[in-house]
């Protein structure tokens, strides 16, 4: 397949998991409406509140990831989930769990966010993901009728290496659904994104979440697509909404045989 349509949905995600689905189907319409063949939501799509989030945590075959199979199925779609809480089985933690679920309702694969946002400013000002998840040790390249895709989620952005293993892996297109907040979004959120395209001349997918949620997390938004020469090529308004693009593999061919850095990349060791 040389070209498929993709579409992203931007979201203000709260605790509630019904709502949430209301707003996830909604915008699965949307984009399917507009020709999209595979579908993508932020981090945290169906519920997102740091106080509570273990509480409602859920195994792969919970009511969370059975309602995105049944939507797969109805809109005959690939879904990627972008991420939700699954239960773990050692120390009472989590997992920030990604997956991709086919038009027949089928896993396709499965990534578990590698790494942790764990920050300490000060004595009195601290955030550290590893108190309440487990830490995944899997990088996810996946083949399939659309393309090579790779797996990330928010934070690994900030982490160059993965993106360039995934490359080397043979992924042409990235994901990287977030819950980017206001604070660090405004100035690092596009540039880190359109880094990681031209550095491995990808395709970079990131839908993120957008303004206030539970425990006043504000998110900055501005959910988009980057091409591999680094072109945004569809950028979300500032509101809850969708965004729907093309992705052409012929383009990203092209790019990588007129910048040929990848192949002029010296190994200057570990």
């Amino acid at each position: 397949m040389k070209k498929f349509r993709i579409g992203l949905g931007q979201l203000n995600t709260k605790d509630n998991i019904e709502n949430s689905f209301k707003k996830i189907e909604k915008q699965m319409e949307e984009c399917t409406s507009k020709g999209a063949q595979l579908v993508i939501f932020p981090e945290m799509s169906t519920y997102l509140s740091e106080t509570s989030t273990m509480e409602i945590a859920q195994t792969i075959d919970g009511e969370i990831i059975s309602h995105f199979k049944e939507l797969a199925v109805k809109h005959k779609i690939y879904i990627h989930n972008g991420s939700f809480v699954e239960k773990s089985k050692t120390n009472g933690k989590s997992y920030n769990t990604s997956m991709l679920i086919n038009p027949k309702g089928e896993i396709e694969t499965i990534y578990r966010k590698i790494h942790l946002f764990d920050i300490e400013l000060n004595k009195e000002l601290s955030y550290r993901e590893s108190d309440r998840y487990e830490r995944g040790d899997s990088i996810i390249n996946h083949s399939f009728p659309l393309g090579d895709f790779g797996f990330s989620i928010c934070y690994d952005l900030r982490f160059p290496e993965l993106y360039r293993e995934l490359t080397f892996r043979g992924s042409k297109l990235i994901f990287v659904p977030a819950a980017f907040t206001m604070f660090t979004g405004k100035d690092h959120w596009e540039s880190l994104l359109r880094a990681r395209a031209i550095e491995n001349q990808v395709y970079i997918v990131a839908p993120n979440q957008i303004g206030e949620h539970p425990d006043n997390k504000l998110c900055y938004g501005n959910s988009m697509v980057i091409d591999p020469w680094g072109k945004v090529i569809a950028r979300a308004s500032d509101k809850v909404g969708v965004i729907v693009t093309d992705i052409d593999w012929d383009y990203l061919e092209d790019v990588r045989q007129k910048m040929p850095s990848l192949k002029n990349r010296v190994n200057l060791g570990d």
